[in-house]
C-alpha cells in the first residue's frame, strides 16, 4: 500500500529530528554522507546530535520550537518514541511527518501496542490490564509466579517494571508502580531460551526490508551484547524476520521498527516490545551490513528505494556504559594484542555525551570477526567490561 501523502525527499533537503541523542547523531552522520542537512530539537545544550547538526534547544512539548523545526525542515522524523504525540500530530498539519503520530500513539502505551501486535496476527505473552490490587491478585493467580507488572507508559532499560516472584510482593509492586499515575499491565513470565530482535524498514511506497535477527544479552536490564548471526536455527531467524515484516505492514510503519522477541526452548516466538525508530540492537548494521539501519531510516522517511540489508560479516555489538569509558580509552590508546590474536576488528563509536554516568549508554563497539565466538573471546579478554 502506497501512502497517499508519500513524497520523495532528495539529497540536499533538510531532515528535522525530534530528539537530539545518540540515535539522532548517527542518523545525521549517515544522512549527511548522502547529502542531507539536519536540524534537531532537544532540550540539552550541545546534545550528541547537536554536535554534528544544527540544534534548536527547547523542550519536546514546546510547540513554538516545534514550529521552528517545521519551518527549517523538508521532512521530520523522531529518534525516540517518548516524543509528545500531540506535538507530532500538530507537526503533521504544518510539515511532512511520514511516520505520522498514530504509530507513536500506539507504541507509547503497552496495552495499545500489544493489541496492535495481536491485530497483525503475531503472538505476545498473555497479559491483563490491572486497575486495582485485587485485579492484580486475580491475574497473578491465573498467570502463576513469577510474572511481570509494568507501567503502560514510560519506562526503559528495566525501569517501570517489577518482576513479582512471591505473593507477598503483590501489594508493594502495585503501590510502587501505581505512583506513575498510568495504567498497569501484568504479563505472564515467558521462560525464554534467547532474546532476539529484528529491525524492519518500510517505505511510504510499501517496500519492506528486514535486517538479520540479532541475539541479545542483557545485564541488569540493559542491553550488553547483540550477536549476529543469532545463535538460533535458520528457520527461527527467518520466522523472526517474517514476523517483523508482518508487524511493519500491519501497523503501517514508515521508517524503522525494532521488534524484540522471546524465543522459547520449543522454538516459539513471542513479541515482547516494539520501538518505532533506530534501535540499540541494530547498531551492528553500521559496519556489518551493506546498508546501516540509520541510512535505511533516512531512505525510508525520504521515500527513496530501501537499501540491501545483506550481512557482510559476523559481528558482536557491545555497549559501552559510563563505567566503561576510562578502561576503553586506556585500551584504544595502546596496541590491541587481543584483536590481533583473534583476528577481529573492533570499531568504536562514542556518542559525545558530556557526563559518563554509571549505567548510562556512552557508546558501543562493533566487533567484526570471522565468527561470533572470536568476537566474544575478544570482549572477554579485554578488561573494559569487568569494572
Amino acid at each position: 500500500m502506497i501512502e497517499a501523502s508519500a513524497k520523495v525527499i532528495l539529497p540536499g533537503a533538510t531532515i528535522g529530528i525530534l530528539g537530539g541523542g545518540q540515535l539522532g547523531r548517527m542518523l545525521a552522520n549517515a544522512g549527511s554522507a548522502m547529502g542531507y542537512r539536519f536540524v534537531a530539537l532537544d532540550p540539552t545544550p550541545d546534545a550528541p546530535c547537536g554536535q554534528v547538526a544544527d540544534q534548536i534547544v527547547a523542550a519536546y512539548d514546546d510547540r513554538e520550537a516545534a514550529r521552528e523545526l517545521a519551518r527549517r525542515s523538508d521532512v521530520i522524523t523522531y529518534e525516540f518514541e517518548n516524543v509528545d504525540a500531540g506535538v507530532a500530530a500538530m507537526l503533521m498539519d504544518e510539515s511532512y511527518v511520514p511516520q505520522g503520530s498514530e504509530l507513536l500513539y500506539t507504541t507509547q502505551h503497552r496495552l495499545r501496542e500489544k493489541r496492535a501486535i495481536e491485530a497483525a496476527g503475531v503472538k505476545v505473552a498473555p497479559y491483563s490490564e490491572i486497575r486495582s490490587v485485587d485485579e492484580l491478585r486475580e491475574a497473578v493467580g491465573r498467570f502463576g509466579l513469577p510474572c511481570v507488572l509494568k507501567t503502560a507508559t514510560g519506562g526503559y532499560d528495566g525501569k517501570g517494571q517489577w518482576v513479582i516472584k512471591t505473593e507477598a510482593e503483590i501489594e508493594e509492586a502495585y503501590e510502587t508502580l501505581s505512583r506513575a499515575k498510568t495504567e498497569l499491565v501484568l504479563e505472564q513470565f515467558i521462560r525464554f531460551d534467547k532474546e532476539l530482535s529484528v529491525i524492519a524498514a518500510r517505505s511510504p511506497q510499501g517496500e519492506i526490508r528486514t535486517f538479520p535477527a540479532a541475539e541479545n544479552i542483557h545485564v541488569e536490564n540493559i542491553l550488553h551484547l547483540s550477536i549476529v548471526p543469532a545463535r538460533a536455527s535458520e528457520d527461527v531467524q527467518q520466522e523472526a524476520e517474517r514476523l517483523a515484516a508482518r508487524i511493519a505492514e500491519g501497523l503501517g510503519v514508515v521508517g524503522l521498527i525494532a521488534v524484540e522477541l522471546f524465543l522459547t526452548a520449543d522454538g516459539e516466538l513471542f513479541v515482547n516490545e516494539l520501538a518505532p525508530r533506530p534501535h540499540n540492537s541494530g547498531h551492528y548494521t553500521m559496519e556489518a551490513c551493506r546498508t546501516s539501519q540509520f541510512e535505511q531510516h533516512v531512505r525510508a522517511v525520504c521515500g527513496l528505494p530501501l537499501g540491501d540489508t545483506t550481512l557482510l560479516t559476523p559481528v558482536v555489538m557491545v555497549n559501552v556504559l559510563g563505567e566503561h569509558i576510562e578502561p576503553l580509552l586506556q585500551h584504544v590508546a595502546a596496541a590491541d594484542t587481543a584483536a590481533a590474536k583473534y583476528d577481529v576488528a573492533p570499531k568504536v563509536h562514542l556518542y559525545g555525551k558530556h557526563e559518563a554516568k554509571h549505567k548510562r549508554k556512552m557508546g558501543h563497539i562493533n566487533v567484526l570477526a570471522a565468527n561470533v565466538d572470536d568476537a566474544l573471546a575478544w570482549i572477554a579478554e579485554t578488561n573494559i567490561w569487568r569494572v
